[in-house]
């Protein structure tokens, strides 16, 4: 079965489930437009999960060619479709890998959804293979694109939640501190939260010792795992 079947009958197969409720409701999640079909997220989850098994033994670039052909065509189910296929093959990343996501973050990614899913189990399992690629992500924390400076940050949920980057993730937050574009805010403070999993104390003397200059959207993230006693001394001014 070749790649171009596999990309029509996904595309007949979102548009036979529209829920007209779902398609109604999807721009109220965010503040630019967005392409969708109007597909529940659950069954975008299912309708990946019913392809894979023709896409799981297709080569490696010709995978990454069909994830490329969804993230272009800008819809936000396509785009999820994709991202929840990259994962599965993450044994087979490789380090020049990076400079293909690294592009499809700057060409393809523009709202949170898109960020968010792409992120955390695409690169964070490609940071968690190639740790030392953390160098190149930080350089993100730099860059003009909204949605990859908020990456800088949500690729290592995952990882943070699992115990790693911790000094990384401090030196990612420091660049992205003062940042004035709240989906980056939101994303250091996820950031921040998913390391209080494991780093608690860590996490909040960091609040604490920024708290007069974090802006409070980020603050209230970083903290919402904590205990009341700790989210109401982070909260002081």
């Amino acid at each position: 079965m070749n790649s171009k079947s596999i990309i029509n009958r996904i595309k007949e197969t979102l548009k036979d489930n529209v829920d007209d409720k779902t398609k109604i409701n999807a721009q109220r999640f965010f503040k630019e437009q967005v392409k969708v079909y109007g597909v529940k997220t659950s069954v975008c989850s299912k309708i990946a999960d019913q392809f894979w098994s023709e896409v799981k033994i297709l080569q490696k670039d010709e995978i990454f060619k069909l994830c490329e052909f969804f993230l272009a065509s800008d819809y936000c189910e396509e785009a999820y479709i994709a991202s929840s296929w990259l994962p599965r093959i993450s044994e087979q990343f490789e380090r020049d890998d990076w400079v293909i996501f690294q592009d499809w973050m700057e060409k393809y990614i523009n709202n949170w959804a898109k960020c968010d899913t792409f992120c955390n189990h695409t690169l964070g399992d490609f940071l968690m293979r190639f740790p030392e690629f953390i160098v190149k992500l930080k350089e993100w924390t730099f860059s003009e694109n909204r949605w990859v400076k908020r990456a800088a940050a949500v690729c290592l949920i995952i990882p943070a939640r699992r115990g790693y980057f911790l000094n990384d993730i401090f030196d990612i937050c420091d660049q992205l501190l003062l940042d004035q574009d709240d989906m980056v805010q939101k994303g250091y403070g996820w950031l921040l939260k998913a390391t209080s999993e494991m780093y608690q104390k860590e996490v909040f003397d960091y609040v604490q010792q920024n708290k007069t200059k974090m802006p409070r959207t980020a603050l209230r993230y970083a903290i919402e795992k904590m205990p009341e006693e700790l989210r109401k001394e982070a909260m002081k001014k």
